[in-house]
């Protein structure tokens, strides 16, 4: 079959992917100083970053339509055996809502919740695009992925909250408590839901290093095929100590480093990164 893999913006995979791939992405709209932007085409993560810097506030993010969604896959639906596309889940945004409505005006298109975010939501993307490339029909690509979904690790550590304080997603006591403590909070996903988990102290680096070990050490239950580093902007030695981590702990044939995008940093802010990956089928 000739399938076609689509996905919002929201899967965070980078520019080498999604041209390996023919990876098609619907960009989120971003709104900021009342102006509407796109999602990677016309802003980028550090504009955010400058405007909040210079004491405006945080962009809004919002889902594509159906509107938008029916005409891309009229587009492809018209000249492949099938349209597949990947949703980030429908927790943290109505994107699959409407895809789904746009999907019913069509025979071929089919639409997977990756109950995820960033590259959580990448992983599944990919295995559709690696599933289509192998010729595997596309019903049972969609089965596939939606059995794997509950198999993707998602986490991320933060370095700093005042995004998320701006956002209304933490008080100012508890940023304030974070800072003199010196803690740095993981964020994990859940059945396409969005927790707080273990609280790390000390150094950046260091709460990274035990951040890392926490998700991977000692675990026989992974898929060893691919890890994503994800982050939102952080220094090229915090990088390193992440990639250097991975490597000592899980033999991953590839470590796929890759940078967020709007939707993801206007949430988080900028010093975020984490580690997503796949446990095995069991």
């Amino acid at each position: 079959m000739n399938i076609q893999i689509t996905s919002d913006s929201t899967c965070d995979l980078s520019p080498e992917q999604l041209r390996q791939y023919r990876i098609v992405l619907m960009p989120l709209a971003v709104a900021m100083d009342g102006r509407d932007y796109h999602d990677g085409v016309d802003i980028q993560p550090q504009d955010i970053y400058d405007h909040v810097a210079k004491g405006g506030g945080l962009p809004v993010t919002a889902a594509v339509n159906a509107a938008q969604y029916e005409a891309v896959f009229a587009q492809y639906a018209r000249d492949y055996d099938a349209v597949i596309h990947v949703n980030i889940s429908a927790e943290f945004s109505s994107c699959y809502q409407n895809a789904c409505l746009a999907a019913q005006q069509f025979d071929n298109v089919y639409v997977v919740d990756s109950r995820n975010l960033s590259t959580g939501h990448g992983l599944v993307v990919l295995r559709a695009a690696e599933l289509a490339e192998q010729g595997v029909p596309a019903a049972e690509i969609v089965e596939t992925l939606r059995e794997m979904t509950s198999r993707v690790e998602a986490s991320f550590i933060l370095d700093q909250l005042q995004y998320l304080k701006k956002g209304g997603r933490c008080s100012a006591v508890a940023v304030l408590g974070a800072n003199l403590l010196k803690l740095k909070p993981c964020i994990e996903v859940r059945d396409g839901k969005m927790g707080v988990g273990k609280k790390y102290r000390g150094s950046f680096d260091h709460c990274l290093e035990a951040y890392i070990t926490d998700q991977l050490s000692g675990r026989e239950d992974l898929e060893l095929s691919r890890i994503f580093i994800t982050h939102s902007g952080v220094e090229e030695h915090t990088l390193q100590v992440a990639l250097d981590t991975v490597r000592r702990l899980q033999p991953f044939a590839e470590i796929c480093v890759t940078r967020a995008g709007c939707t993801i940093s206007s949430h988080c802010g900028p010093g975020t990164i984490g580690v997503l990956f796949v446990r095995k089928n069991s």
